[in-house]
């Protein structure tokens, strides 16, 4: 019995695997600070781009418009400048000048016609 007596009993205890002290995960992220910036960088430079050209082309309309309206302008005037000198070479003929001659009282007096040496 000596044996028994010095038997011990041992306890067992659940297994828990020993797990060294784990510092929590970083996640990397996807875009960082520095690639953030410069992607709202070019997205703010390409607005700018889009509306100057945008700004551009509308000035180029409001341009062409108004050339095609002096252009209508300038037609009209040449077309009423043909319709006076039509009028002009109407109204200058020799029978009509001595028709209104006539009206007013003037007679043709060969005698009162005084030529002037051309210059």
């Amino acid at each position: 019995m000596a044996l028994n007596a010095r038997k011990e009993t041992y306890i067992q205890q659940p297994a828990v695997p020993h797990k060294p002290s784990q510092q929590p995960v970083r996640k990397k992220a996807l875009i960082t600070k520095g690639e953030k910036v410069l992607y709202l960088s070019f997205l703010a430079v390409f607005v700018m781009c889009a509306l100057l050209v945008l700004q551009n082309q509308s000035t180029i309309q409001a341009t062409t418009h108004e050339i095609q309206t002096i252009e209508n302008d300038i037609s009209e005037i040449q077309r009423q400048n043909t319709d006076l000198s039509v009028q002009v070479s109407e109204l200058s003929t020799y029978e009509r000048i001595w028709s209104k001659a006539k009206e007013l009282g003037l007679k043709l007096d060969e005698q009162n016609v005084k030529v002037v040496p051309g210059q």
